[in-house]
């Protein structure tokens, strides 16, 4: 059995969702606001630091360090509202950093956050307040006997210009990462649609198959019922005859009907033949010699394993067994070819727990390498589903059984399913 069933049927292919949990954002505010803090708080520090080492005080004595920080906790609070107005909030801490040391790192944040939506005339706008900031920071705290210097100016730019960078840098891998999940999303629904394209497909196909083997089962009511009607010349015995064989064919042209009807009513495409002439029947397990044949003619090796009364399988379980057959050798000799294939078709025991049911297993080894080097032949080896695969899977599960298919624990590609006789 396969390990990790992959063809079980799921009637709807969930589209991927992406989803922010309330921690992970608290976590996210929680650790930018903090960085902001603690960079403001060491700039306030280091300010201090050359205060001291000057021996002046700020000019609006030496108590305004304590407001300075207090201006600085109520900028990084500012960050809380970056993302609603975020203009706004970039141009306000801009303006605080002028009188804060703490605050500087608020504004930090805040000119990043804003470039990350990649608004040239907003980022411009808060350029003035940036600069006359550090204009303004430096008669606050005269730590130079100039107020304003040349390397001052370079360092606002500078710091400005890297804030800006990294703000864009960010908006643009933002930007990448929603296209590529629009891609994913635009992926996803373009195999929902071939998954059920798919289906609605081999529910087309098991209708033809319906109307061919109903058509087969009508001539042959017609064929009798007229030689009734024109022969006066029957015994009695062979009127008896003829009558049971069109008692026999209509009652299973009926079951055949009755099973189908219920699953393809609404499904469209299901017509019949061009030329409305009958068809032979189709083929069930008992031509599974003919299709092994086949396939050894071909060049691959099978090695075919019967158990079980196989003539006693109902006809319309039958050919969709041989079906799964068929699908399981063109997918190893497609995907595998020169790879050894094992099928095996076995009912199970009657009074069993899986009684009345047919088990079919087409079993092939996976090529290691990327080519023989006998011959020279590449092997492309793809073990993931197909959609012939899923009509099978469709098939199965309108019979009331399952399938299932995959590599299993010893690398081999396992192609599982399980028919009931009835449903």
């Amino acid at each position: 059995m396969p390990s990790r069933p992959v063809g079980a049927y799921a009637g709807r292919v969930p589209l991927p969702r992406i989803a922010r949990t309330r921690r992970g954002h608290v976590w996210g505010e929680t650790w930018r606001l903090g960085v902001a803090f603690l960079f403001g708080l060491a700039l306030w520090g280091a300010v201090q630091a050359q205060l001291d080492q000057r021996h002046v005080e700020p000019t609006f004595g030496k108590d305004w360090l304590l407001v300075d920080l207090a201006i600085g906790l109520g900028s990084t609070t500012l960050l809380l509202w970056r993302r609603r107005w975020p203009l706004a909030v970039a141009v306000v801490t801009a303006a605080l950093s002028g009188i804060s040391s703490v605050a500087i790192g608020a504004s930090v944040v805040a000119l990043v956050s804003l470039s990350t939506r990649r608004h040239w005339r907003e980022i411009a706008v808060v350029l003035v307040p940036w600069m006359v900031a550090g204009w303004s920071h430096s008669m606050v705290y005269p730590t130079e006997d100039q107020v304003v210097t040349l390397p001052n100016v370079i360092i606002g730019l500078l710091s400005y210009a890297v804030s800006v960078a990294i703000g864009w840098a960010i908006g643009e891998r933002r930007a990448f990462v929603a296209s590529l999940h629009e891609r994913a999303l635009t992926a996803e629904r373009e195999q929902a649609m071939r998954v059920v394209q798919a289906q609605v497909a081999e529910r087309a196909r098991i209708a033809r198959e319906m109307h061919d083997v109903l058509a087969h089962r009508i001539s042959l009511v017609a064929m009798h019922s007229g030689a009734l009607a024109y022969r006066t010349d029957l015994t009695p015995e062979q009127v008896s005859e003829t009558a049971e064989v069109v008692r026999e064919s209509a009652n299973e042209a009926l079951t055949e009907l009755r099973a189908v009807l219920g699953v393809l009513r609404d499904v469209p495409g299901s017509g019949a033949p061009a030329d409305g002439t009958p068809q032979p029947p189709q083929p069930t397990l008992a031509d599974l010699e003919a299709l092994v044949a086949e396939a050894r003619s071909g060049g691959t090796t099978v090695r075919l394993d019967r158990s079980g009364d196989l003539e006693r399988v109902p006809e319309q379980v039958s050919r969709g067994a041989y079906r799964i057959v068929q699908e399981g050798l063109t997918n190893a000799r497609k995907h595998a070819p020169g790879a050894a294939v094992r099928v095996t078709v076995a009912t199970a025991p009657e009074g069993g727990l899986d009684d009345e049911a047919v088990r079919v297993t087409v079993r092939n080894t996976v090529p290691r390498g990327g080519g023989d080097a006998a011959d020279g032949i590449r092997q492309d080896v793809t073990v993931g589903a197909g959609l012939g695969l899923l009509g099978l899977t469709e098939r199965a599960v309108l019979a009331g059984g399952e399938l299932t298919y995959g590599p299993d624990r010893a690398g081999d590609f396992v192609l599982t399913a399980r028919l009931p006789w009835s449903r």
